[in-house]
């Protein structure tokens, strides 16, 4: 919980990882160019306090994970968001069987979501089912520019993704995570397009299609579609450091996705251990939408207590502790 002139914020980061990129997990070149992309995000987006140097940046630990989270990052609930990225690292980038062996020592503090690639075809939906019942899933991560093989992506909308997303009705796995943001060196731009959201958005109004990086750089696209498509939700992961490095560009996000979708579909993800919660916590907490900057409506507290945890957690069913829900302070 976070604390401030007051006010307390019940703090749910819905999207971390743990991954390991030291030399001797990465498969090839490419291992090396992806994690030297995440550090130069991470460095070049962070205050100059907060950078890490980039030997412990290629990998944490679920010790380090706990401590940056919980002990000094005011957060209550954090939710794992892995990617495979097995065309890269030998051993996978996100660590599947620490985290989960994390959650499962934490349950009251973590929750895994796993990942799944349609392009595994029925060999991957027998995974998908076992992994379900194993992981007791209730969100999934996709990473649509992942290669594997000679494909450099999928969509959501292919024939395959289909079967996968019918399997996640069927299976109660209801929170589909995708990332739809900012390209990866080496992974390609288009494959992130945001686009395929609108059509399986549609098709599956009984799943929630969580939009990672809320479609950045294409906030636009991502924008029309979710204002037309209730079960379209923005991640805040990645968006959430320019709140430091530019500040007048994230009032400019904050203030349209809070126009579009309403300060009920945002949820606040520090995208560990890219960037710690803790400072972004702070900083989204003090930050007002300049005065200049009139389109946009100032944000509330009430707004950010949402988007900082209320939201998340209803969406996996994590409890508040009293008083902390804007519903029991507005007397609901």
């Amino acid at each position: 919980m976070y604390s401030k002139d007051g006010e307390n914020y019940f703090i749910v980061d819905a999207h971390v990882a743990l991954w390991d990129a030291r030399a001797e997990n990465q498969r090839n070149i490419h291992g090396k160019q992806f994690i030297d992309c995440f550090y130069d995000y991470h460095r070049n987006l962070s205050p100059t306090s907060e950078v890490w140097p980039y030997e412990d940046f290629l990998y944490q630990g679920g010790e380090r994970l706990m401590r940056d989270l919980f002990t000094d990052g005011y957060v209550d609930h954090a939710i794992f968001q892995p990617a495979l990225l097995s065309a890269f690292y030998g051993n996978g980038f996100g660590q599947t069987e620490e985290a989960f062996a994390l959650a499962q020592q934490h349950p009251d503090k973590l929750t895994y979501n796993h990942c799944w690639d349609p392009r595994f075809e029925q060999v991957g939906l027998e995974q998908l089912r076992r992994d379900a019942e194993r992981f007791d899933l209730k969100g999934v991560k996709l990473y649509t520019a992942e290669w594997q093989g000679g494909s450099r992506g999928y969509k959501l909308d292919d024939p395959w993704t289909y079967r996968y997303l019918e399997a996640c009705q069927e299976l109660g796995v209801r929170n589909i995570h995708v990332h739809k943001g900012p390209t990866i060196r080496p992974l390609d731009r288009d494959a992130f397009d945001v686009a395929d959201v609108d059509r399986v958005a549609t098709d599956f109004t009984d799943l929630n299609f969580v939009v990672e990086h809320c479609g950045l750089p294409r906030l636009e696209d991502f924008c029309w579609i979710a204002t037309q498509e209730p079960n379209v939700h923005a991640g805040l992961a990645v968006a959430m450091p320019f709140i430091h490095s530019r500040p007048r560009y994230f009032a400019q996000i904050i203030g349209e996705l809070l126009y579009w979708l309403d300060e009920d579909r945002i949820q606040f993800s520090s995208d560990y251990a890219i960037w710690t919660p803790k400072w972004l916590i702070e900083r989204f907490v003090d930050f007002q939408i300049p005065a200049d900057m009139t389109e946009y409506a100032p944000l509330t507290t009430d707004q950010k207590r949402k988007v900082l945890g209320l939201n998340a957690a209803r969406m996996y069913g994590i409890e508040v502790p009293a008083g902390l829900d804007v519903a029991e302070k507005a007397g609901v």
